[in-house]
């Protein structure tokens, strides 16, 4: 999108993001590899990629490095729209598909004897995530955004009973880190992305000292 000159590349960050999921979906229906792989795959192709492109011909990556440290001054009011657009998907998403989905991440075998489209849902899912973490590359920045997919969950894992505590755990831990982070990086002057990423660290560090008495 940068390179056609699109005023918000934005935009085609997210086609091809959708492009992507349903490639590493179409991949995971036909692999016995692990979702982890694909992943990290995808995502150092993709990157590579895009690193390839733009440097072609000695252009020079700088002003690009917001994508990969993050900016969160760089958002404009127009991405803060679609992510709430975004936000309200994934809730609504998760109100009337969430059984589906749990059942369908736990045992797929079973959701599938149910007549659940676990195909359908893996891809769904899919499509959610890579929007999801296109949309918060600009402000988060693509050296840290894994972590705020996985340490929330991590940590909460350590100290959830059950699947309620579980859910809950991951969405309050990501928001507390989220707004601590902003704030301590607004206060420093540092990348908002690293800052809430050591937040959540320090919590998972935290959640694996207590998980012994939380179990």
């Amino acid at each position: 999108g940068a390179l056609c000159g699109a005023v918000q590349p934005i935009y085609f960050a997210v086609g091809l993001a959708v492009l992507f999921a349903l490639l590493f979906s179409f991949v995971r229906s036909r692999t016995s590899q692990s979702a982890d792989t694909i992943i990290g795959v995808f995502s150092s192709t993709a990157v590579a990629l895009g690193i390839f492109i733009v440097t072609l011909g000695g252009r020079s990556f700088t002003k690009f490095n917001r994508y990969l440290i993050g900016d969160i001054l760089s958002v404009t009011p127009g991405e803060i729209g679609l992510l709430a657009l975004v936000l309200l998907a994934v809730v609504l998403l998760w109100v009337f598909g969430s059984n589906q989905l749990v059942l369908t991440a736990v045992h797929p075998q079973l959701a599938s004897s149910r007549g659940i489209a676990t195909k359908r849902n893996e891809t769904l899912f899919t499509v959610a995530i890579s929007i999801v973490v296109t949309l918060a590359r600009s402000w988060v920045g693509l050296m840290v955004i894994n972590s705020l997919l996985v340490l929330p969950a991590a940590a909460s894992r350590n100290l959830a009973r059950n699947l309620r505590q579980y859910h809950l755990f991951s969405i309050l831990s990501a928001l507390g880190c989220s707004l601590l982070g902003l704030m301590t990086a607004y206060v420093l002057g540092c990348s908002a992305g690293a800052t809430i990423a050591l937040y959540l660290a320090a919590y998972f560090a935290v959640s694996f000292a207590l998980r012994g008495r939380a179990g």
